[in-house]
C-alpha cells in the first residue's frame, strides 16, 4: 500500500507594484484524497511549473480538450470550472493573475486564451527557465530538506546524527549542504536555535538565560553569548534593552534590534557617516 503524502499549499499575495498584477504566488505538494477535482473560475490566468508528476487539466468542466502538463501550463481566463487531475503526487508552483494582469505577468493576450489550458513554455517563453530555478535539485535536495525540517524540530541536533539519518557522511552533508543552502548545517543549527530563543524570548519579564543555554544545547551561558553576539550584533542583555525601549509587549519584533540608547553606546552601533 503506498502511502498518501499530506498536502500542503501556501500562497501569498505580493505587495505594491506587484499586486496590481498578481492575485497569489503559491506552492503545492502533496496528494489529494480523491482522483480529480472541480476548480470555480477567478476570472485570472494561472501559470502553473510541474515540478513532480505530470498534470492532466481540462477546461469547461471536463468538455473541453484536455492537456497532460509534463513541465507546465497556463490556464486562460474562463467561466466554467476546470478539471484538474493529478497523475500522482502534486508538486507545483502557480503564478495567479488579477483579472487585468494576463499581459503585464506573462507578456501574452488573454484573449486567445479564454477556456483553453495550454502548455506553458509555449505561451510564455520565459517560463522554461523558471523552471530550472525551480528544479527540485534531485537527491541533494531532498536530503538537505530533510536536514532542515529536522533541525526546524530540534536545532540542537548532532549533525553527524542528521548525516546519519540521511545516509551520508558527516562530510559529504557539510560540502552537499553548504552548495544547496550556502551555509554549512552546523551554522544553520546555530541561526535555527537563536530564532527559536528569540521568538519564545519575553523581553518584559526577568530572563533566566543559563536555563534558555541548556534547554536550546547551549554548552554554558558564555557560549550563548558568543552565538547570540554573533547573529544578532549585541548581547543578549543590549538586545532586551533595546527591544524594551523600541517596541511595546504587542509590537514586538523578534530578531530586530533598533539602534536606541541601549545600543547606541555599544562598540556594535553603526558608524553612520
Amino acid at each position: 500500500m503506498v502511502e498518501r503524502v499530506e498536502f500542503t499549499f501556501v500562497s501569498r499575495r505580493p505587495g505594491p507594484p506587484l499586486h496590481r498584477f498578481t492575485e497569489s504566488i503559491w506552492y503545492a505538494r502533496g496528494q489529494i484524497e480523491y482522483p480529480w477535482e472541480l476548480i470555480a473560475p477567478t476570472g485570472s490566468t494561472v501559470a502553473v511549473v510541474v515540478l513532480g508528476s505530470p498534470i492532466r487539466e481540462t477546461p469547461s468542466g471536463g468538455a473541453g480538450e484536455p492537456f497532460l502538463a509534463a513541465t507546465g501550463f497556463l490556464i486562460g481566463p474562463h467561466d466554467r470550472p476546470v478539471v484538474n487531475a493529478p497523475t500522482a503526487e502534486t508538486y507545483c508552483v502557480g503564478i495567479v493573475s488579477t483579472p487585468i494582469g494576463c499581459r503585464a505577468l506573462f507578456g501574452v493576450a488573454p484573449a486567445p486564451l479564454r477556456g483553453r489550458v495550454v502548455d506553458l513554455a509555449a505561451a510564455w517563453p520565459r517560463a522554461a527557465s523558471l523552471r530550472a530555478g525551480l528544479d527540485p535539485g534531485g537527491e541533494a535536495v531532498d536530503r538537505c530538506e530533510a536536514v532542515v525540517r529536522t533541525l526546524e524540530d530540534d536545532p540542537a541536533r548532532p549533525i553527524a546524527d542528521l548525516a546519519a539519518e540521511v545516509g551520508v557522511s558527516h562530510g559529504h552533508l557539510d560540502r552537499e549542504f553548504t552548495a544547496v543552502a550556502g551555509l554549512s548545517p552546523r551554522a544553520l543549527s546555530r541561526i535555527m536555535r537563536l530564532r527559536v530563543l528569540l521568538a519564545g524570548l519575553d523581553v518584559y519579564a526577568p530572563v533566566n538565560w543559563t536555563a534558555l543555554a541548556a534547554g536550546l544545547g547551549w554548552f554554558d551561558q558564555s557560549h550563548l553569548i558568543r552565538d547570540f553576539k554573533r547573529h544578532t550584533g549585541v548581547t543578549p542583555s543590549e538586545y532586551v534593552a533595546a527591544q524594551r525601549d523600541a517596541f511595546t509587549p504587542e509590537l514586538a519584533a523578534p530578531g530586530f534590534v533598533p539602534q536606541v540608547k541601549s545600543v547606541q553606546g555599544s562598540a556594535l552601533a553603526p558608524r553612520i557617516r
